[in-house]
């Protein structure tokens, strides 16, 4: 029997990662787990770390590095052995150290990174209009039938502030900076695998999964 899939996916925002997590997730057999899925379930299991994010959460304040690392390698000592897809963590190179420390050496198969050029994910997000009211999400590519009339609850369809260009520009250059250690550490470890993120979903689908393969048999 193959062993579950255990690996990380990443990305600028905009880039597709959380579509592709999910199909991926359903291929492998295994679990996408964002870090908010994560604070949900310890929250639910009233768990002492799950008790300190709530509280940090209730304030409204960013949840320290250390509980977010405890609450990670607390699920991860929990499911870890069923694989799973890990979205949204690490986001540091200190992160991806404690969470290297938490399953070892080998566990984990590698971090796919979908790399689409800057001025498309600026395209897709800065396009991006959701209903005021319901949340549904539409693009100026693919409107709402009735022009910025939500379809599904009859709400206005707007732009977010942080949807803008000159919002998305600076939060994509904050991703760079943060990021490019994040991938050095991996690459180091030989377990980056880079793929071409630009395409429609099934496209993308087929690089990633021919990515995984290789790299799986490869190890």
């Amino acid at each position: 029997m193959a062993y579950a899939l255990k690996m990380l996916i990443s990305g600028k925002q905009g880039a597709g990662k959380g579509t592709q997590a999910a199909k991926l997730a359903d291929h492998y057999g295994v679990a996408h787990v964002s870090t908010g899925d994560m604070f949900r379930a310890a929250v639910k299991a009233q768990t002492p770390l799950g008790q300190t994010a709530k509280g940090f959460m209730d304030r409204g304040e960013l949840v320290p590095d250390d509980v977010v690392i405890g609450v990670v390698v607390e699920f991860l000592t929990n499911h870890g052995d069923d694989g799973f897809i890990l979205d949204g963590f690490p986001r540091t190179a200190a992160q991806a150290e404690a969470l290297e420390e938490a399953v070892g050496e080998d566990g984990l198969d590698l971090l796919l990174d979908l790399d689409v050029p800057t001025d498309i994910v600026v395209a897709r997000i800065a396009g991006r209009r959701v209903c005021s009211e319901c949340g549904a999400t539409y693009h100026v590519d693919s409107p709402p039938n009735v022009q910025w009339v939500c379809d599904v609850c009859g709400g206005a369809v707007v732009q977010r502030d942080d949807d803008t260009e000159d919002a998305v520009a600076t939060r994509l250059q904050a991703y760079q900076e943060q990021t490019k250690p994040l991938l050095d550490f991996y690459a180091e470890r030989d377990l980056l695998v880079q793929i071409d993120g630009d395409g429609d979903v099934d496209e993308v689908f087929a690089r990633a999964v021919a990515a995984i393969d290789g790299a799986r048999a490869g190890s």
